[in-house]
């Protein structure tokens, strides 16, 4: 797919991954409009020249009021970045009911609503895609954030009937599988981090080159792991 002239809807594009995706879009000539919904990064985002709409994911009515903002006006391709993680450990205490509630439809019900809502401006193109950005802990959970992993691999499963779904339209679905990202929602995490720059980079060239899947780090490393030896993959994630 050449991304040049393409509008795309990116959301969660005001951090992290979000931002450099953006970033790298805009530099290939694509219109790029995100969504955010804390004002300092927004601004941020606005002085780079971005068109931000502000919406909270976790629940219907902010992505209602997402489609209702976008109205009738053309889309190439959506990516579905947003996400939330949460900690859910029952050695630490009881965790927070609410928090896992919010979680789960921000990661995995919000895009689910959110491609349904739009898929007609998408098969109106010449060419479109939806790019759902799951984990590699879709392909092996850890052990202390069981809903994350839980709302990653239902996303993960999503993607792939989808794209067998639209196998014959223009829809391309892309399923792009970071690794642990220096981001912010990744601080304390003890792990080695790939800069977000990077990972951005590699989704971005997977939707250009038209791939399926973007395994990106050592996320790749956990597919091969997955696929030849499955209960040493989970032995790798579970302990993190």
């Amino acid at each position: 797919m050449d991304i040049k002239g393409k509008t795309v809807l990116l959301t969660g594009g005001t951090a992290g991954i979000g931002k450099e995706m953006a970033l790298k879009l805009k530099e290939l000539g694509a219109t790029v409009v995100v969504t955010g919904r804390n004002a300092e990064r927004v601004a941020a985002m606005q002085a780079e020249g971005f068109e931000v709409i502000s919406a909270g994911l976790s629940d219907a009515a902010g992505v209602d009021a997402l489609v209702a903002e976008w109205g009738a006006r053309e889309l190439d391709i959506l990516i579905n970045n947003a996400g939330q993680l949460v900690d859910h450990d029952f050695r630490k205490g009881a965790p927070d009911a609410d928090a896992a509630d919010d979680c789960i439809y921000a990661n995995l019900s919000a895009p689910i609503r959110l491609g349904g809502a739009l898929i007609e401006h998408l098969k109106a193109r010449p060419e479109a895609a939806i790019v759902n950005v799951t984990s590699g802990l879709a392909i092996s959970p850890a052990a202390r954030q069981p809903v994350y992993c839980a709302t990653k691999a239902g996303l993960r499963f999503y993607t792939l009937s989808l794209r067998e779904q639209l196998k014959d339209t223009n829809i391309h679905v892309i399923e792009a599988l970071p690794p642990v990202v220096d981001t912010q929602m990744n601080d304390g995490n003890p792990m080695k981090k790939m800069p977000a720059t990077e990972c951005a980079r590699q989704i971005i060239s997977a939707i250009a080159k038209n791939r399926d899947e973007a395994n990106i780090g050592m996320t790749k490393a956990l597919r091969v792991t997955e696929s030849i030896h499955p209960a040493l993959a989970r032995s790798l994630t579970l302990k993190f």
